[in-house]
């Protein structure tokens, strides 16, 4: 069973995760992206009777990776939490405790509502519209068109929630999150579980790479 699988993009090392995550293993970095942390708690306190075990089990798989892999940062490509504060943001912070050392960086996203105090209070860098590393460009929104993308520069980005279908016998379809890779990019699968998918349509050049339960598979 794969659970991670490297991919190289200007001779720099980056581990693919059936857990929807990227280690950048020279930068010693995990990359993810669309946590939507609170998400569950958000649909609770409007009402609508969503469990907070999901939210326990992403943020159990976040900070188990953190673990593992050992970074020394985390850069989170934007949606880091859903929505304004609610109690499932004093369980994050309560599990962040125990990684004092670890510096967590947060390209903003359209869900990153939150004050800056929040995030200052947290020990969370806040970048408002995109991080630049060398050669590489992170940021919320996929660049729409790889022409528009500064040469030799390759962005990774998320938002969308990648999906691939795949179609069996018939009318049979299935539908897996994906990174999704472009000449000049990397669209990250949302790292919750608690969120939809876009189903791209990969160009003869593109990569694909699917998330099939703990498993990650290259299709393209």
């Amino acid at each position: 069973m794969n659970i991670s699988i490297p991919h190289i993009i200007h001779e720099q090392h980056f581990w693919l995760s059936a857990q929807r995550s990227i280690y950048w293993e020279e930068q010693k970095t995990m990359i993810v992206s669309d946590t939507h942390f609170g998400k569950t708690g958000h649909f609770r306190k409007s009402g609508i009777a969503v469990p907070q075990q999901v939210y326990k089990e992403d943020l159990q798989r976040f900070f188990s990776l953190a673990t593992d892999l050992k970074p020394e940062r985390i850069l989170v490509v934007g949606d880091f939490f859903h929505s304004t504060d609610n109690e499932e943001h004093n369980l994050f912070l309560r599990w962040k405790n125990d990684f004092n050392s670890l510096q967590i960086t947060l390209i903003k996203g359209n869900h990153d509502i939150l004050g800056n105090t929040w995030y200052e209070n947290a020990g969370i860098q806040l970048i408002e519209d995109f991080y630049e590393i060398g050669q590489f460009r992170i940021q919320h929104d996929p660049s729409e068109n790889d022409f528009l993308v500064k040469e030799n520069t390759f962005v990774f980005s998320g938002h969308v929630h990648p999906g691939i279908q795949m179609r069996g016998i018939g009318k049979q379809s299935l539908r897996f999150p994906c990174f999704y890779f472009t000449q000049n990019q990397c669209i990250l699968p949302a790292f919750s579980k608690f969120s939809g998918l876009a189903i791209v349509k990969p160009k003869k050049q593109d990569q694909v790479y699917a998330i099939a339960n703990d498993n990650i598979i290259k299709l393209a």
